[in-house]
């Protein structure tokens, strides 16, 4: 196989949020030069949503990947996965029930902090929204939200179960309209820095997430951490996060040049069915 940067490992199709069928995104992984691609719907949720994967199309979202596998597996190599959330001790990436899934890779992510009367509340998503749920479940405490949305990621990497952590400070983009100046605060700096830290003594392979960049300027981690996560030796895999099938190689370039520029030479790829270290190849 060829050994290069042209990958993605989250991405969506329309068995969660994602908005076209998993065939085109292949497709288009081919047409862009890719050699490595995986898909990862939002795995099953307790409570009925138009995000994730349902729980009784499981088995044809497993059958489809094989289907495509088959037809497309000389052209790019193709590789199984779950986006799953982390909520609490029973609902999380180490659960049972993703285990016996037969996966090639798990990414565990944070969507959901818990407010105080046990609504879990989604801190992504539209922003004006996000500034509703704070006003309405948390009293406006912007840095309590933070908070619970660190310990929860903190709370998955204890109890593990995912192969890479997915946009590790996604609070950032959010919180950041709720309150334009969050980034710059110390107390922010000084949360973020410590889980970082965290995730350096976790030995924690998380993603830089390019989703918001193109549109936005925003990656996760947000670009002002990266020469600190180097100085961590936190190793990272670069991710498109893709709904649309256009978006499978977003912002990569863009990524791969600001992790060089921070002292980074390596990037993670599935390789033969393992995670491994890679040069950086522009």
């Amino acid at each position: 196989m060829i050994i290069n940067n042209k990958t993605n490992y989250h991405t969506h199709c329309d068995f969660c949020d994602g908005k076209a069928p998993m065939e085109m995104f292949v497709q288009e992984a081919i047409k862009q030069g890719m050699t490595s691609y995986g898909v990862s719907s939002h795995a099953p949720f307790p409570f009925p949503n138009e995000w994730c994967l349902a729980p009784e199309k499981v088995d044809d979202y497993i059958a489809e990947f094989h289907r495509l596998k088959e037809k497309y597996g000389e052209r790019i190599d193709l590789y199984l996965g779950l986006e799953i959330d982390y909520l609490n001790d029973e609902l999380s990436p180490a659960g049972e029930y993703y285990k016996k899934l037969p996966l090639d890779y798990r990414i565990g992510s944070v969507h959901f902090v818990i407010a105080d009367d046990g609504t879990p509340v989604d801190t992504d998503g539209n922003p004006e929204r996000f500034i509703s749920y704070v006003n309405t479940y948390f009293q406006g405490n912007i840095k309590e939200v933070v908070i619970r949305f660190f310990e929860q990621n903190m709370k998955m990497i204890e109890q593990g179960g995912f192969d890479f952590m997915g946009h590790p400070d996604k609070i950032s983009f959010n919180g950041s309209h709720y309150d334009v100046s969050l980034l710059e605060q110390k107390w922010y700096d000084d949360i973020v820095q410590d889980y970082y830290r965290y995730i350096a003594s976790k030995k924690i392979l998380i993603e830089v997430n390019t989703k918001a960049w193109e549109r936005n300027r925003f990656l996760y981690p947000n670009l002002r951490y990266f020469k600190l996560l180097n100085s961590l030796h936190i190793p990272v895999v670069v991710n498109a996060d893709t709904h649309v099938p256009e978006a499978v190689n977003s912002g990569r370039d863009d990524a791969l040049k600001a992790l060089l520029e921070s002292g980074y030479n390596s990037v993670y790829q599935i390789v033969d069915g393992d995670w491994k270290s890679v040069p950086i190849v522009l």
